[in-house]
């Protein structure tokens, strides 16, 4: 068992064999990541709430909390698409970036906070190498009425490109 697979244990996370949907009988027309060189860009992903988007304005309908506690599950999300790009997380060298979009109330100024719930875990993941940069801003709305998109690049370690079982019209490579 690796190391991040031991960290995730602890913290009582188990991410999901396949790859997940970004929603139910959605097929998207774009790819959920792209490896080029060493980094993986992985493409947004929505808070949910038991498998189906929660949706709502935080500071409305949806508390700061509750958006942070989304977050954290979008977060979990994106680390098993990224183990699913990748095959095993001990090949991630470091989290880069996060840009975090929270479905905010007109006048809502803490999209910031929200953002934490997905920075604090993946420290708690990855220790130092989850320290990453990121943006977090207020949006009028995101994907199919979410409280929160998250999309993640990671620097990865140069390791062979693994064939992933993907639907179709997803994982593009770059040639070397």
């Amino acid at each position: 068992m690796s190391t991040i697979d031991e960290r995730l244990r602890g913290l009582g996370i188990a991410l999901l064999d396949v790859m997940p949907p970004v929603v139910d009988g959605y097929l998207p027309a774009f790819a959920p990541f792209i490896r080029c060189g060493d980094q993986i860009h992985l493409s947004g992903r929505l808070g949910k709430k038991d498998g189906k988007p929660l949706c709502g304005k935080v500071g409305e309908e949806i508390s700061v909390e509750q958006g942070k506690l989304a977050a954290r599950g979008v977060a979990i999300e994106l680390l098993a698409v990224l183990k699913a790009a990748v095959g095993d997380l001990d090949n991630v060298c470091r989290i880069v970036k996060l840009f975090v979009m929270v479905n905010g109330a007109p006048k809502f100024t803490e999209p910031h906070r929200v953002a934490d719930g997905a920075s604090e875990l993946l420290v708690q993941v990855f220790g130092e190498r989850g320290i990453h940069a990121r943006s977090a801003v207020s949006a009028a709305q995101v994907p199919f009425g979410a409280c929160v998109e998250i999309d993640m690049i990671a620097e990865l370690r140069a390791t062979p490109v693994p064939s992933v079982d993907v639907p179709p019209r997803t994982a593009v490579h770059c040639a070397s």
